[in-house]
């Protein structure tokens, strides 16, 4: 894999953590306002700067990417971005629930995006792509990173417990309790050595960010294209990543409710799901899945353990034997014909960062009819379906913690 150091532009550090915020596509406009009242720092003002418009302002229209060029612009004319002087790489590391994990920050390949060495596991939608290149376009930056995972390497990681031995640019703990921590890698022997071992590493994985890693590729393709004078050197080559060894990282669930039961009574749709399932009840409090092809089921304020029968999956398929395809498979499509999880507005997904009691309140509340839990997918299958070239199902993984935006800009000139 071919990587490289580059120039961030970052906040200083008294100001970081009003600089920094989440992902823009984890939260809506009217929340995304509401979280950056009252501080004119608030990298929304970049990423969702729809905020400075009056309520109800489509995040769309021509003048809102126009703001984010401006708003870019103002923030590093006010200090409150500021480009470091000389190439780095950078560790950022997470912590969540006393457990911290390692990534380095780089400038992956677009070339290698084009031609799939840095692999991928979701389709992605033009429209989605078509938004974060016009932000790309306009700010001439890479303003948020994607979220990389790679196949855990013993010289990085000696190399990254070296650097946090010495003092972080930055450590803080933002609003929803997960710490961050960044530390510059500026010593031209450790830069030189991520370099080389990285050109060793046969594939990157696109953890979270499939839409952003697509923009952020497409645009660098799309200036090569339109250089006349192009070396292959430029900085618009790279766009800004940040890898973890994958076996620091943990994917959680993500669960399915659903409105209705499609025409069946609760008791029909059990005997219903008996046909390819083992159905015990488990009492009125819905349980965490305890192993693959388990499932758990709450309806009618009833929990209970479902586990797939011996020949309704086949564990030879790497999409076969996700928990997602069985449920989606005999469950959603076959009982409740819901074909399209992507289009079709009688199923919602619930992240399981949300907890067990978000999916049990909305089926108690009466918005749903049932609600399904499922068993996290692990990284193993994560790579190795994408290994294989093919697709996980929508809305199969969820990570946690989310990448925090706004500690380090890559800008593409």
């Amino acid at each position: 894999m071919k990587v490289k150091p580059f120039r961030g532009v970052r906040p200083p550090r008294e100001i970081v953590k009003d600089v920094a915020s989440r992902p823009y596509d984890v939260l809506n406009s009217d929340e995304a306002r509401k979280e950056a009242e009252g501080n004119e720092k608030s990298l929304y003002r970049i990423i969702k700067p729809e905020i400075d418009f009056p309520a109800g302002k489509d995040e769309h229209d021509a003048d809102v990417y126009e703001k984010a060029s401006e708003n870019f612009k103002l923030f590093c004319d006010n200090g409150w971005l500021v480009e470091d002087d000389k190439d780095y790489y950078y560790v950022y590391a997470q912590t969540m629930n006393g457990k911290t994990q390692y990534g380095l920050v780089v400038g992956a390949s677009v070339d290698d995006y084009m031609t799939g060495k840095i692999k991928k596991h979701e389709l992605t939608r033009r429209d989605k792509e078509e938004d974060r290149m016009k932000h790309v376009r306009i700010t001439d930056a890479n303003v948020e990173p994607v979220f990389f995972s790679y196949p855990d390497n013993d010289v990085i990681n000696t190399l990254v417990e070296k650097v946090i031995q010495g003092e972080p640019e930055y450590d803080f703990i933002s609003v929803d309790g997960v710490g961050h921590h960044l530390w510059l890698i500026d010593e031209d022997s450790d830069v030189n050595s991520i370099t080389e071992t990285f050109s060793k590493i046969p594939a990157l994985y696109i953890a979270d960010g499939h839409h952003r890693s697509a923009a952020a590729a497409l645009v660098g393709a799309e200036k090569a294209k339109n250089n006349p004078n192009h070396t292959g050197d430029e900085e618009y080559n790279y766009f800004m990543a940040v890898c973890f060894p994958d076996s620091q990282l943990t994917i959680i669930d993500y669960n399915r409710v659903v409105t209705d039961l499609n025409g069946l009574t609760p008791e029909e749709f059990l005997q219903k799901l008996e046909k390819n399932f083992v159905v015990e009840p488990t009492g009125s409090e819905i349980l965490r899945p305890k192993n693959l092809h388990n499932f758990s089921i709450y309806l009618d304020g009833r929990s209970f353990s479902v586990t797939a029968k011996p020949g309704t999956y086949d564990d030879n398929d790497p999409i076969g034997q996700l928990d997602v395809t069985i449920s989606s498979n005999l469950i959603l499509d076959e009982i409740l014909d819901i074909k399209d999880l992507r289009s079709d507005k009688r199923i919602d997904f619930v992240g399981g960062i949300r907890g067990l009691d978000e999916l049990k309140q909305r089926v108690d509340s009466g918005e749903m009819a049932f609600a399904i839990a499922l068993y996290p997918v692990s990284m193993k299958q994560l790579m190795d379906i994408a290994d294989t070239g093919n697709i996980m199902p929508p809305k199969t993984t969820w990570f946690e913690p989310k990448l925090r935006s706004g500690l380090v800009i890559h800008k593409l000139k």
